[in-house]
């Protein structure tokens, strides 16, 4: 995040911020359906269509990932001046899309350690939004261990050819590149083989299989590469050094999925019951006899609320201040993780038995598709289990987990099958 700016700035510039980011998406962003903002059947296609060109309006208007630096197409402004047009775009239909993974995690990684020739030709696309991003990093017989990654990159002299699989990519299938990590040395301990790569996606010998999710969806997708030639200027970063790479990725995957990263863009109101305003429309309507239960519910969810943005904020600049190390962005990823499940879970039973069954047509069951899914915020960004324990041996200085593999050479390392 080196590149980015987080100066204080002058309040009354920051009104009259407002005030223009105000006027113009009241002229030029539709607006969010309040009734109906997510819905399950909702077709990929068109979603990814339509966020290219809501990206695009952005970027006309000169609101588009203002926190990169104008020579890649932003604005170079402030962390404050980004807040400011998330809130103000909370009730327009914004190009959400873009902003996790490609802006606030494989943009960030491009800034701090792509070429300057890579960074000409790809932030600005994003930017315009004519490409969108993906990462290609777990895979099938990973878990939560990224850096044992077993798909290969042999190089054949200014190439390097690429075989094996990755999954839970997010909607790769509507992608067109990504930042892949594989393994280059076999002959060394698994951290220090690993290198990282620019792949483009629709690429002759790559098969991209969507996965149907429980809410009829294809947003995660498992990848086959085949003799897979990717030129040796896509390296990003140095050959065999793809883990020091890989660590800012997983710094800025968790500081995005925390909301604590200066470089998405609008907020994640495409699903239900994201804000405590959601929660309270479910109790006006499902209040009946059990309304002052509700009250006590919307009460700790508005703190928990509240509490996650201060911590965000704390977080975000106690890690630029220097009185915070980079791996505290994992506490923001632990804290949302567990507050949007507990409010996906209070949501259900607000909503009770509608959540449950429904007609065809109405949004009531995206409560209970989202409640199947809540334990979706602890996995994504790392799990809730894997926070935990970078904040106890990375922040509090407890001992680490003993690995057997951490200095044995991977072509050493015991595999099944």
């Amino acid at each position: 995040m080196d590149d980015f700016v987080y100066a204080e700035t002058d309040p009354a510039e920051l009104d009259q911020y407002r005030e223009e980011v105000e006027t113009w998406m009241n002229e030029n962003m539709p607006r969010r359906d309040p009734v109906n903002p997510w819905h399950p059947t909702q077709d990929d296609d068109l979603r990814s269509s339509r966020n290219r060109e809501l990206q695009r309006r952005l970027y006309d208007g000169g609101y588009a990932a203002v926190c990169y630096p104008k020579e890649y197409g932003g604005q170079s402004l402030t962390a404050a001046h980004q807040k400011i047009i998330d809130d103000v775009s909370m009730d327009f239909d914004m190009p959400v899309l873009f902003s996790i993974p490609t802006l606030s995690i494989c943009g960030p990684v491009i800034l701090e350690f792509g070429t300057e020739e890579q960074k000409q030709r790809y932030i600005p696309a994003w930017i315009r939004g004519d490409e969108l991003w993906v990462q290609f990093i777990s895979e099938p017989s990973g878990g939560s261990d990224m850096a044992g990654a077993l798909t290969r990159a042999d190089r054949d002299g200014d190439e390097f050819i690429i075989n094996g699989s990755k999954i839970w990519s997010t909607f790769a299938q509507r992608s067109d590149y990504a930042l892949m990590l594989a393994r280059t040395n076999w002959e060394v301990p698994k951290h220090r083989g690993l290198t990282m790569f620019i792949v483009p996606i629709h690429h002759p010998g790559i098969e991209i299989h969507p996965i149907q999710m429980v809410d009829r969806t294809e947003e995660f997708c498992q990848e086959f590469f085949n003799d897979v030639a990717i030129p040796a200027e896509n390296v990003v970063g140095k050959v065999n050094d793809g883990w020091t790479v890989a660590s800012r990725l997983l710094f800025h995957e968790r500081a995005a999925v925390g909301n604590a990263s200066p470089y998405t863009q609008g907020r994640h109101r495409n699903r239900t019951a994201d804000g405590v305003e959601d929660l309270a429309a479910i109790a006006r309507v499902h209040g009946g006899a059990d309304m002052g239960r509700h009250r006590q519910r919307l009460g700790y969810m508005e703190t928990l609320s509240r509490v996650e943005e201060l911590l965000s904020d704390r977080v975000v600049k106690g890690i630029e201040g220097g009185f915070l190390p980079a791996p505290a962005g994992s506490l923001v990823r632990l804290f949302h993780g567990l507050s949007r499940t507990e409010r996906q879970t209070v949501a259900m039973e607000m909503q009770g038995d509608s959540a449950l069954v429904w007609n065809q047509g109405e949004s009531t069951g995206a409560f209970g598709l989202e409640y199947i899914q809540r334990q979706q915020a602890c996995i994504g960004g790392g799990t809730t289990e894997m926070a935990r324990n970078i904040i106890s041996e990375r922040i509090l200085g407890m001992p680490r987990e003993p690995a057997a593999d951490r200095d044995l050479p991977f072509n050493q390392v015991p595999r099944s099958g």
